[in-house]
């Protein structure tokens, strides 16, 4: 844990504050669901207000101070015990995992470290996990389920790492083995999205039966300068294609892609980490006594249910 981030001045106080703003515009976000009326000039006026604010949770997200996966972890277990090596290639220092104890339970946790100073970023490569990091994710979710271990996932990262070497031992088969794998474990998985969440390198470790997100975390499938490249081939149109892609934690509670926004201190985890932590880890215990009770198999079930039924689909009639 970093000797820079700040100590909570009184969490209870904060997490009441945080919950009460977050409820508030989730009721507001909810209603945003329903048809709208034709656009009115004071609503063209209002796009650019919107923007503004999607774009601020994007840069909320991607904060330097923002508390990594290891600072999650040392704020919320106790007893964690780093585990190394895909037993196949090598290991990757962008995906750390390990055993430890969560509120008295058990568990695997794992996540992408994007690294804390310059040194730190270049030696985790920036949180981009490689092959290697994700066949390690999958050889201790199998090892936590021969144990009867829960599995807490924290996904931070821009996306999978697309460079050549990663691409050679085979990027994309990795992430499709680790989908198909953790559809099938027969112990319970949360996920939960800490930080930028980015494609395919998220949903490689985010098959859970419950995914969380922070309030000011992201999620999608590209990121607003790659969509802005390639949609107006100008990333600095990155803020208008932020908010098209509805990706604050908010939007896709909305559409029912997360299960539950975990909310933050008033201007961001990064002002007071443990407060954030108090606040995630009480989501995490949530998720988990929810599950307690189920078995593998109703486990598995629920996981395939969750994911088959994501999205809305329509289809005309057939001309006649």
């Amino acid at each position: 844990m970093s000797d820079s981030l700040p100590n909570s001045p009184d969490p209870e106080s904060l997490q009441a504050a945080a919950e009460e703003a977050l409820s508030q515009e989730l009721a507001v976000l909810r209603g945003a669901s329903a048809p709208a009326a034709a656009p009115s000039a004071a609503g063209a006026e209002d796009e650019p207000r919107v923007e503004s604010e999607v774009w601020r949770r994007v840069l909320l997200a991607r904060h330097p101070q923002r508390p990594t996966a290891l600072d999650w972890i040392g704020l919320m277990c106790g007893d964690f015990s780093e585990l190394h090596g895909d037993r196949r290639f090598g290991d990757d220092p962008a995906m750390v995992a390990g055993m430890a104890e969560f509120r008295g339970r058990q568990v695997l946790i794992l996540g992408q470290q994007r690294g804390r100073d310059v040194k730190d970023k270049i030696r985790r490569n920036f949180g981009m996990a490689k092959p290697e990091g994700y066949r390690k994710a999958m050889r201790l979710m199998r090892l936590a389920e021969k144990f009867h271990r829960p599995i807490l996932t924290l996904i931070d990262t821009q996306g999978a790492y697309p460079g050549v070497d990663a691409e050679e031992r085979g990027q994309a088969e990795a992430i499709a083995w680790n989908l198909r794998e953790m559809a099938r474990l027969r112990v319970p998985v949360v996920a939960t999205v800490v930080g930028e969440g980015g494609s395919g390198g998220a949903l490689g470790i985010g098959m859970g039966n419950r995914v969380l997100m922070l309030e000011n975390a992201m999620y999608s499938v590209i990121s607003p300068e790659g969509c802005a490249s390639i949609m107006w081939r100008d990333a600095e149109k990155k803020e208008i294609a932020a908010a098209a892609l509805k990706l604050t934690a908010a939007e896709l509670f909305a559409l029912d892609l997360v299960d539950e926004v975990v909310p933050e201190p008033p201007g961001g985890a990064h002002t007071d980490p443990k407060a954030a932590a108090q606040m995630l880890g009480d989501a995490l215990e949530r998720a988990l006594v929810r599950m307690e009770n189920l078995s593998g198999a109703d486990l598995q079930a629920q996981r395939c249910a969750r994911f088959r039924g994501l999205g809305h689909f329509y289809q005309e009639a057939p001309a006649r």
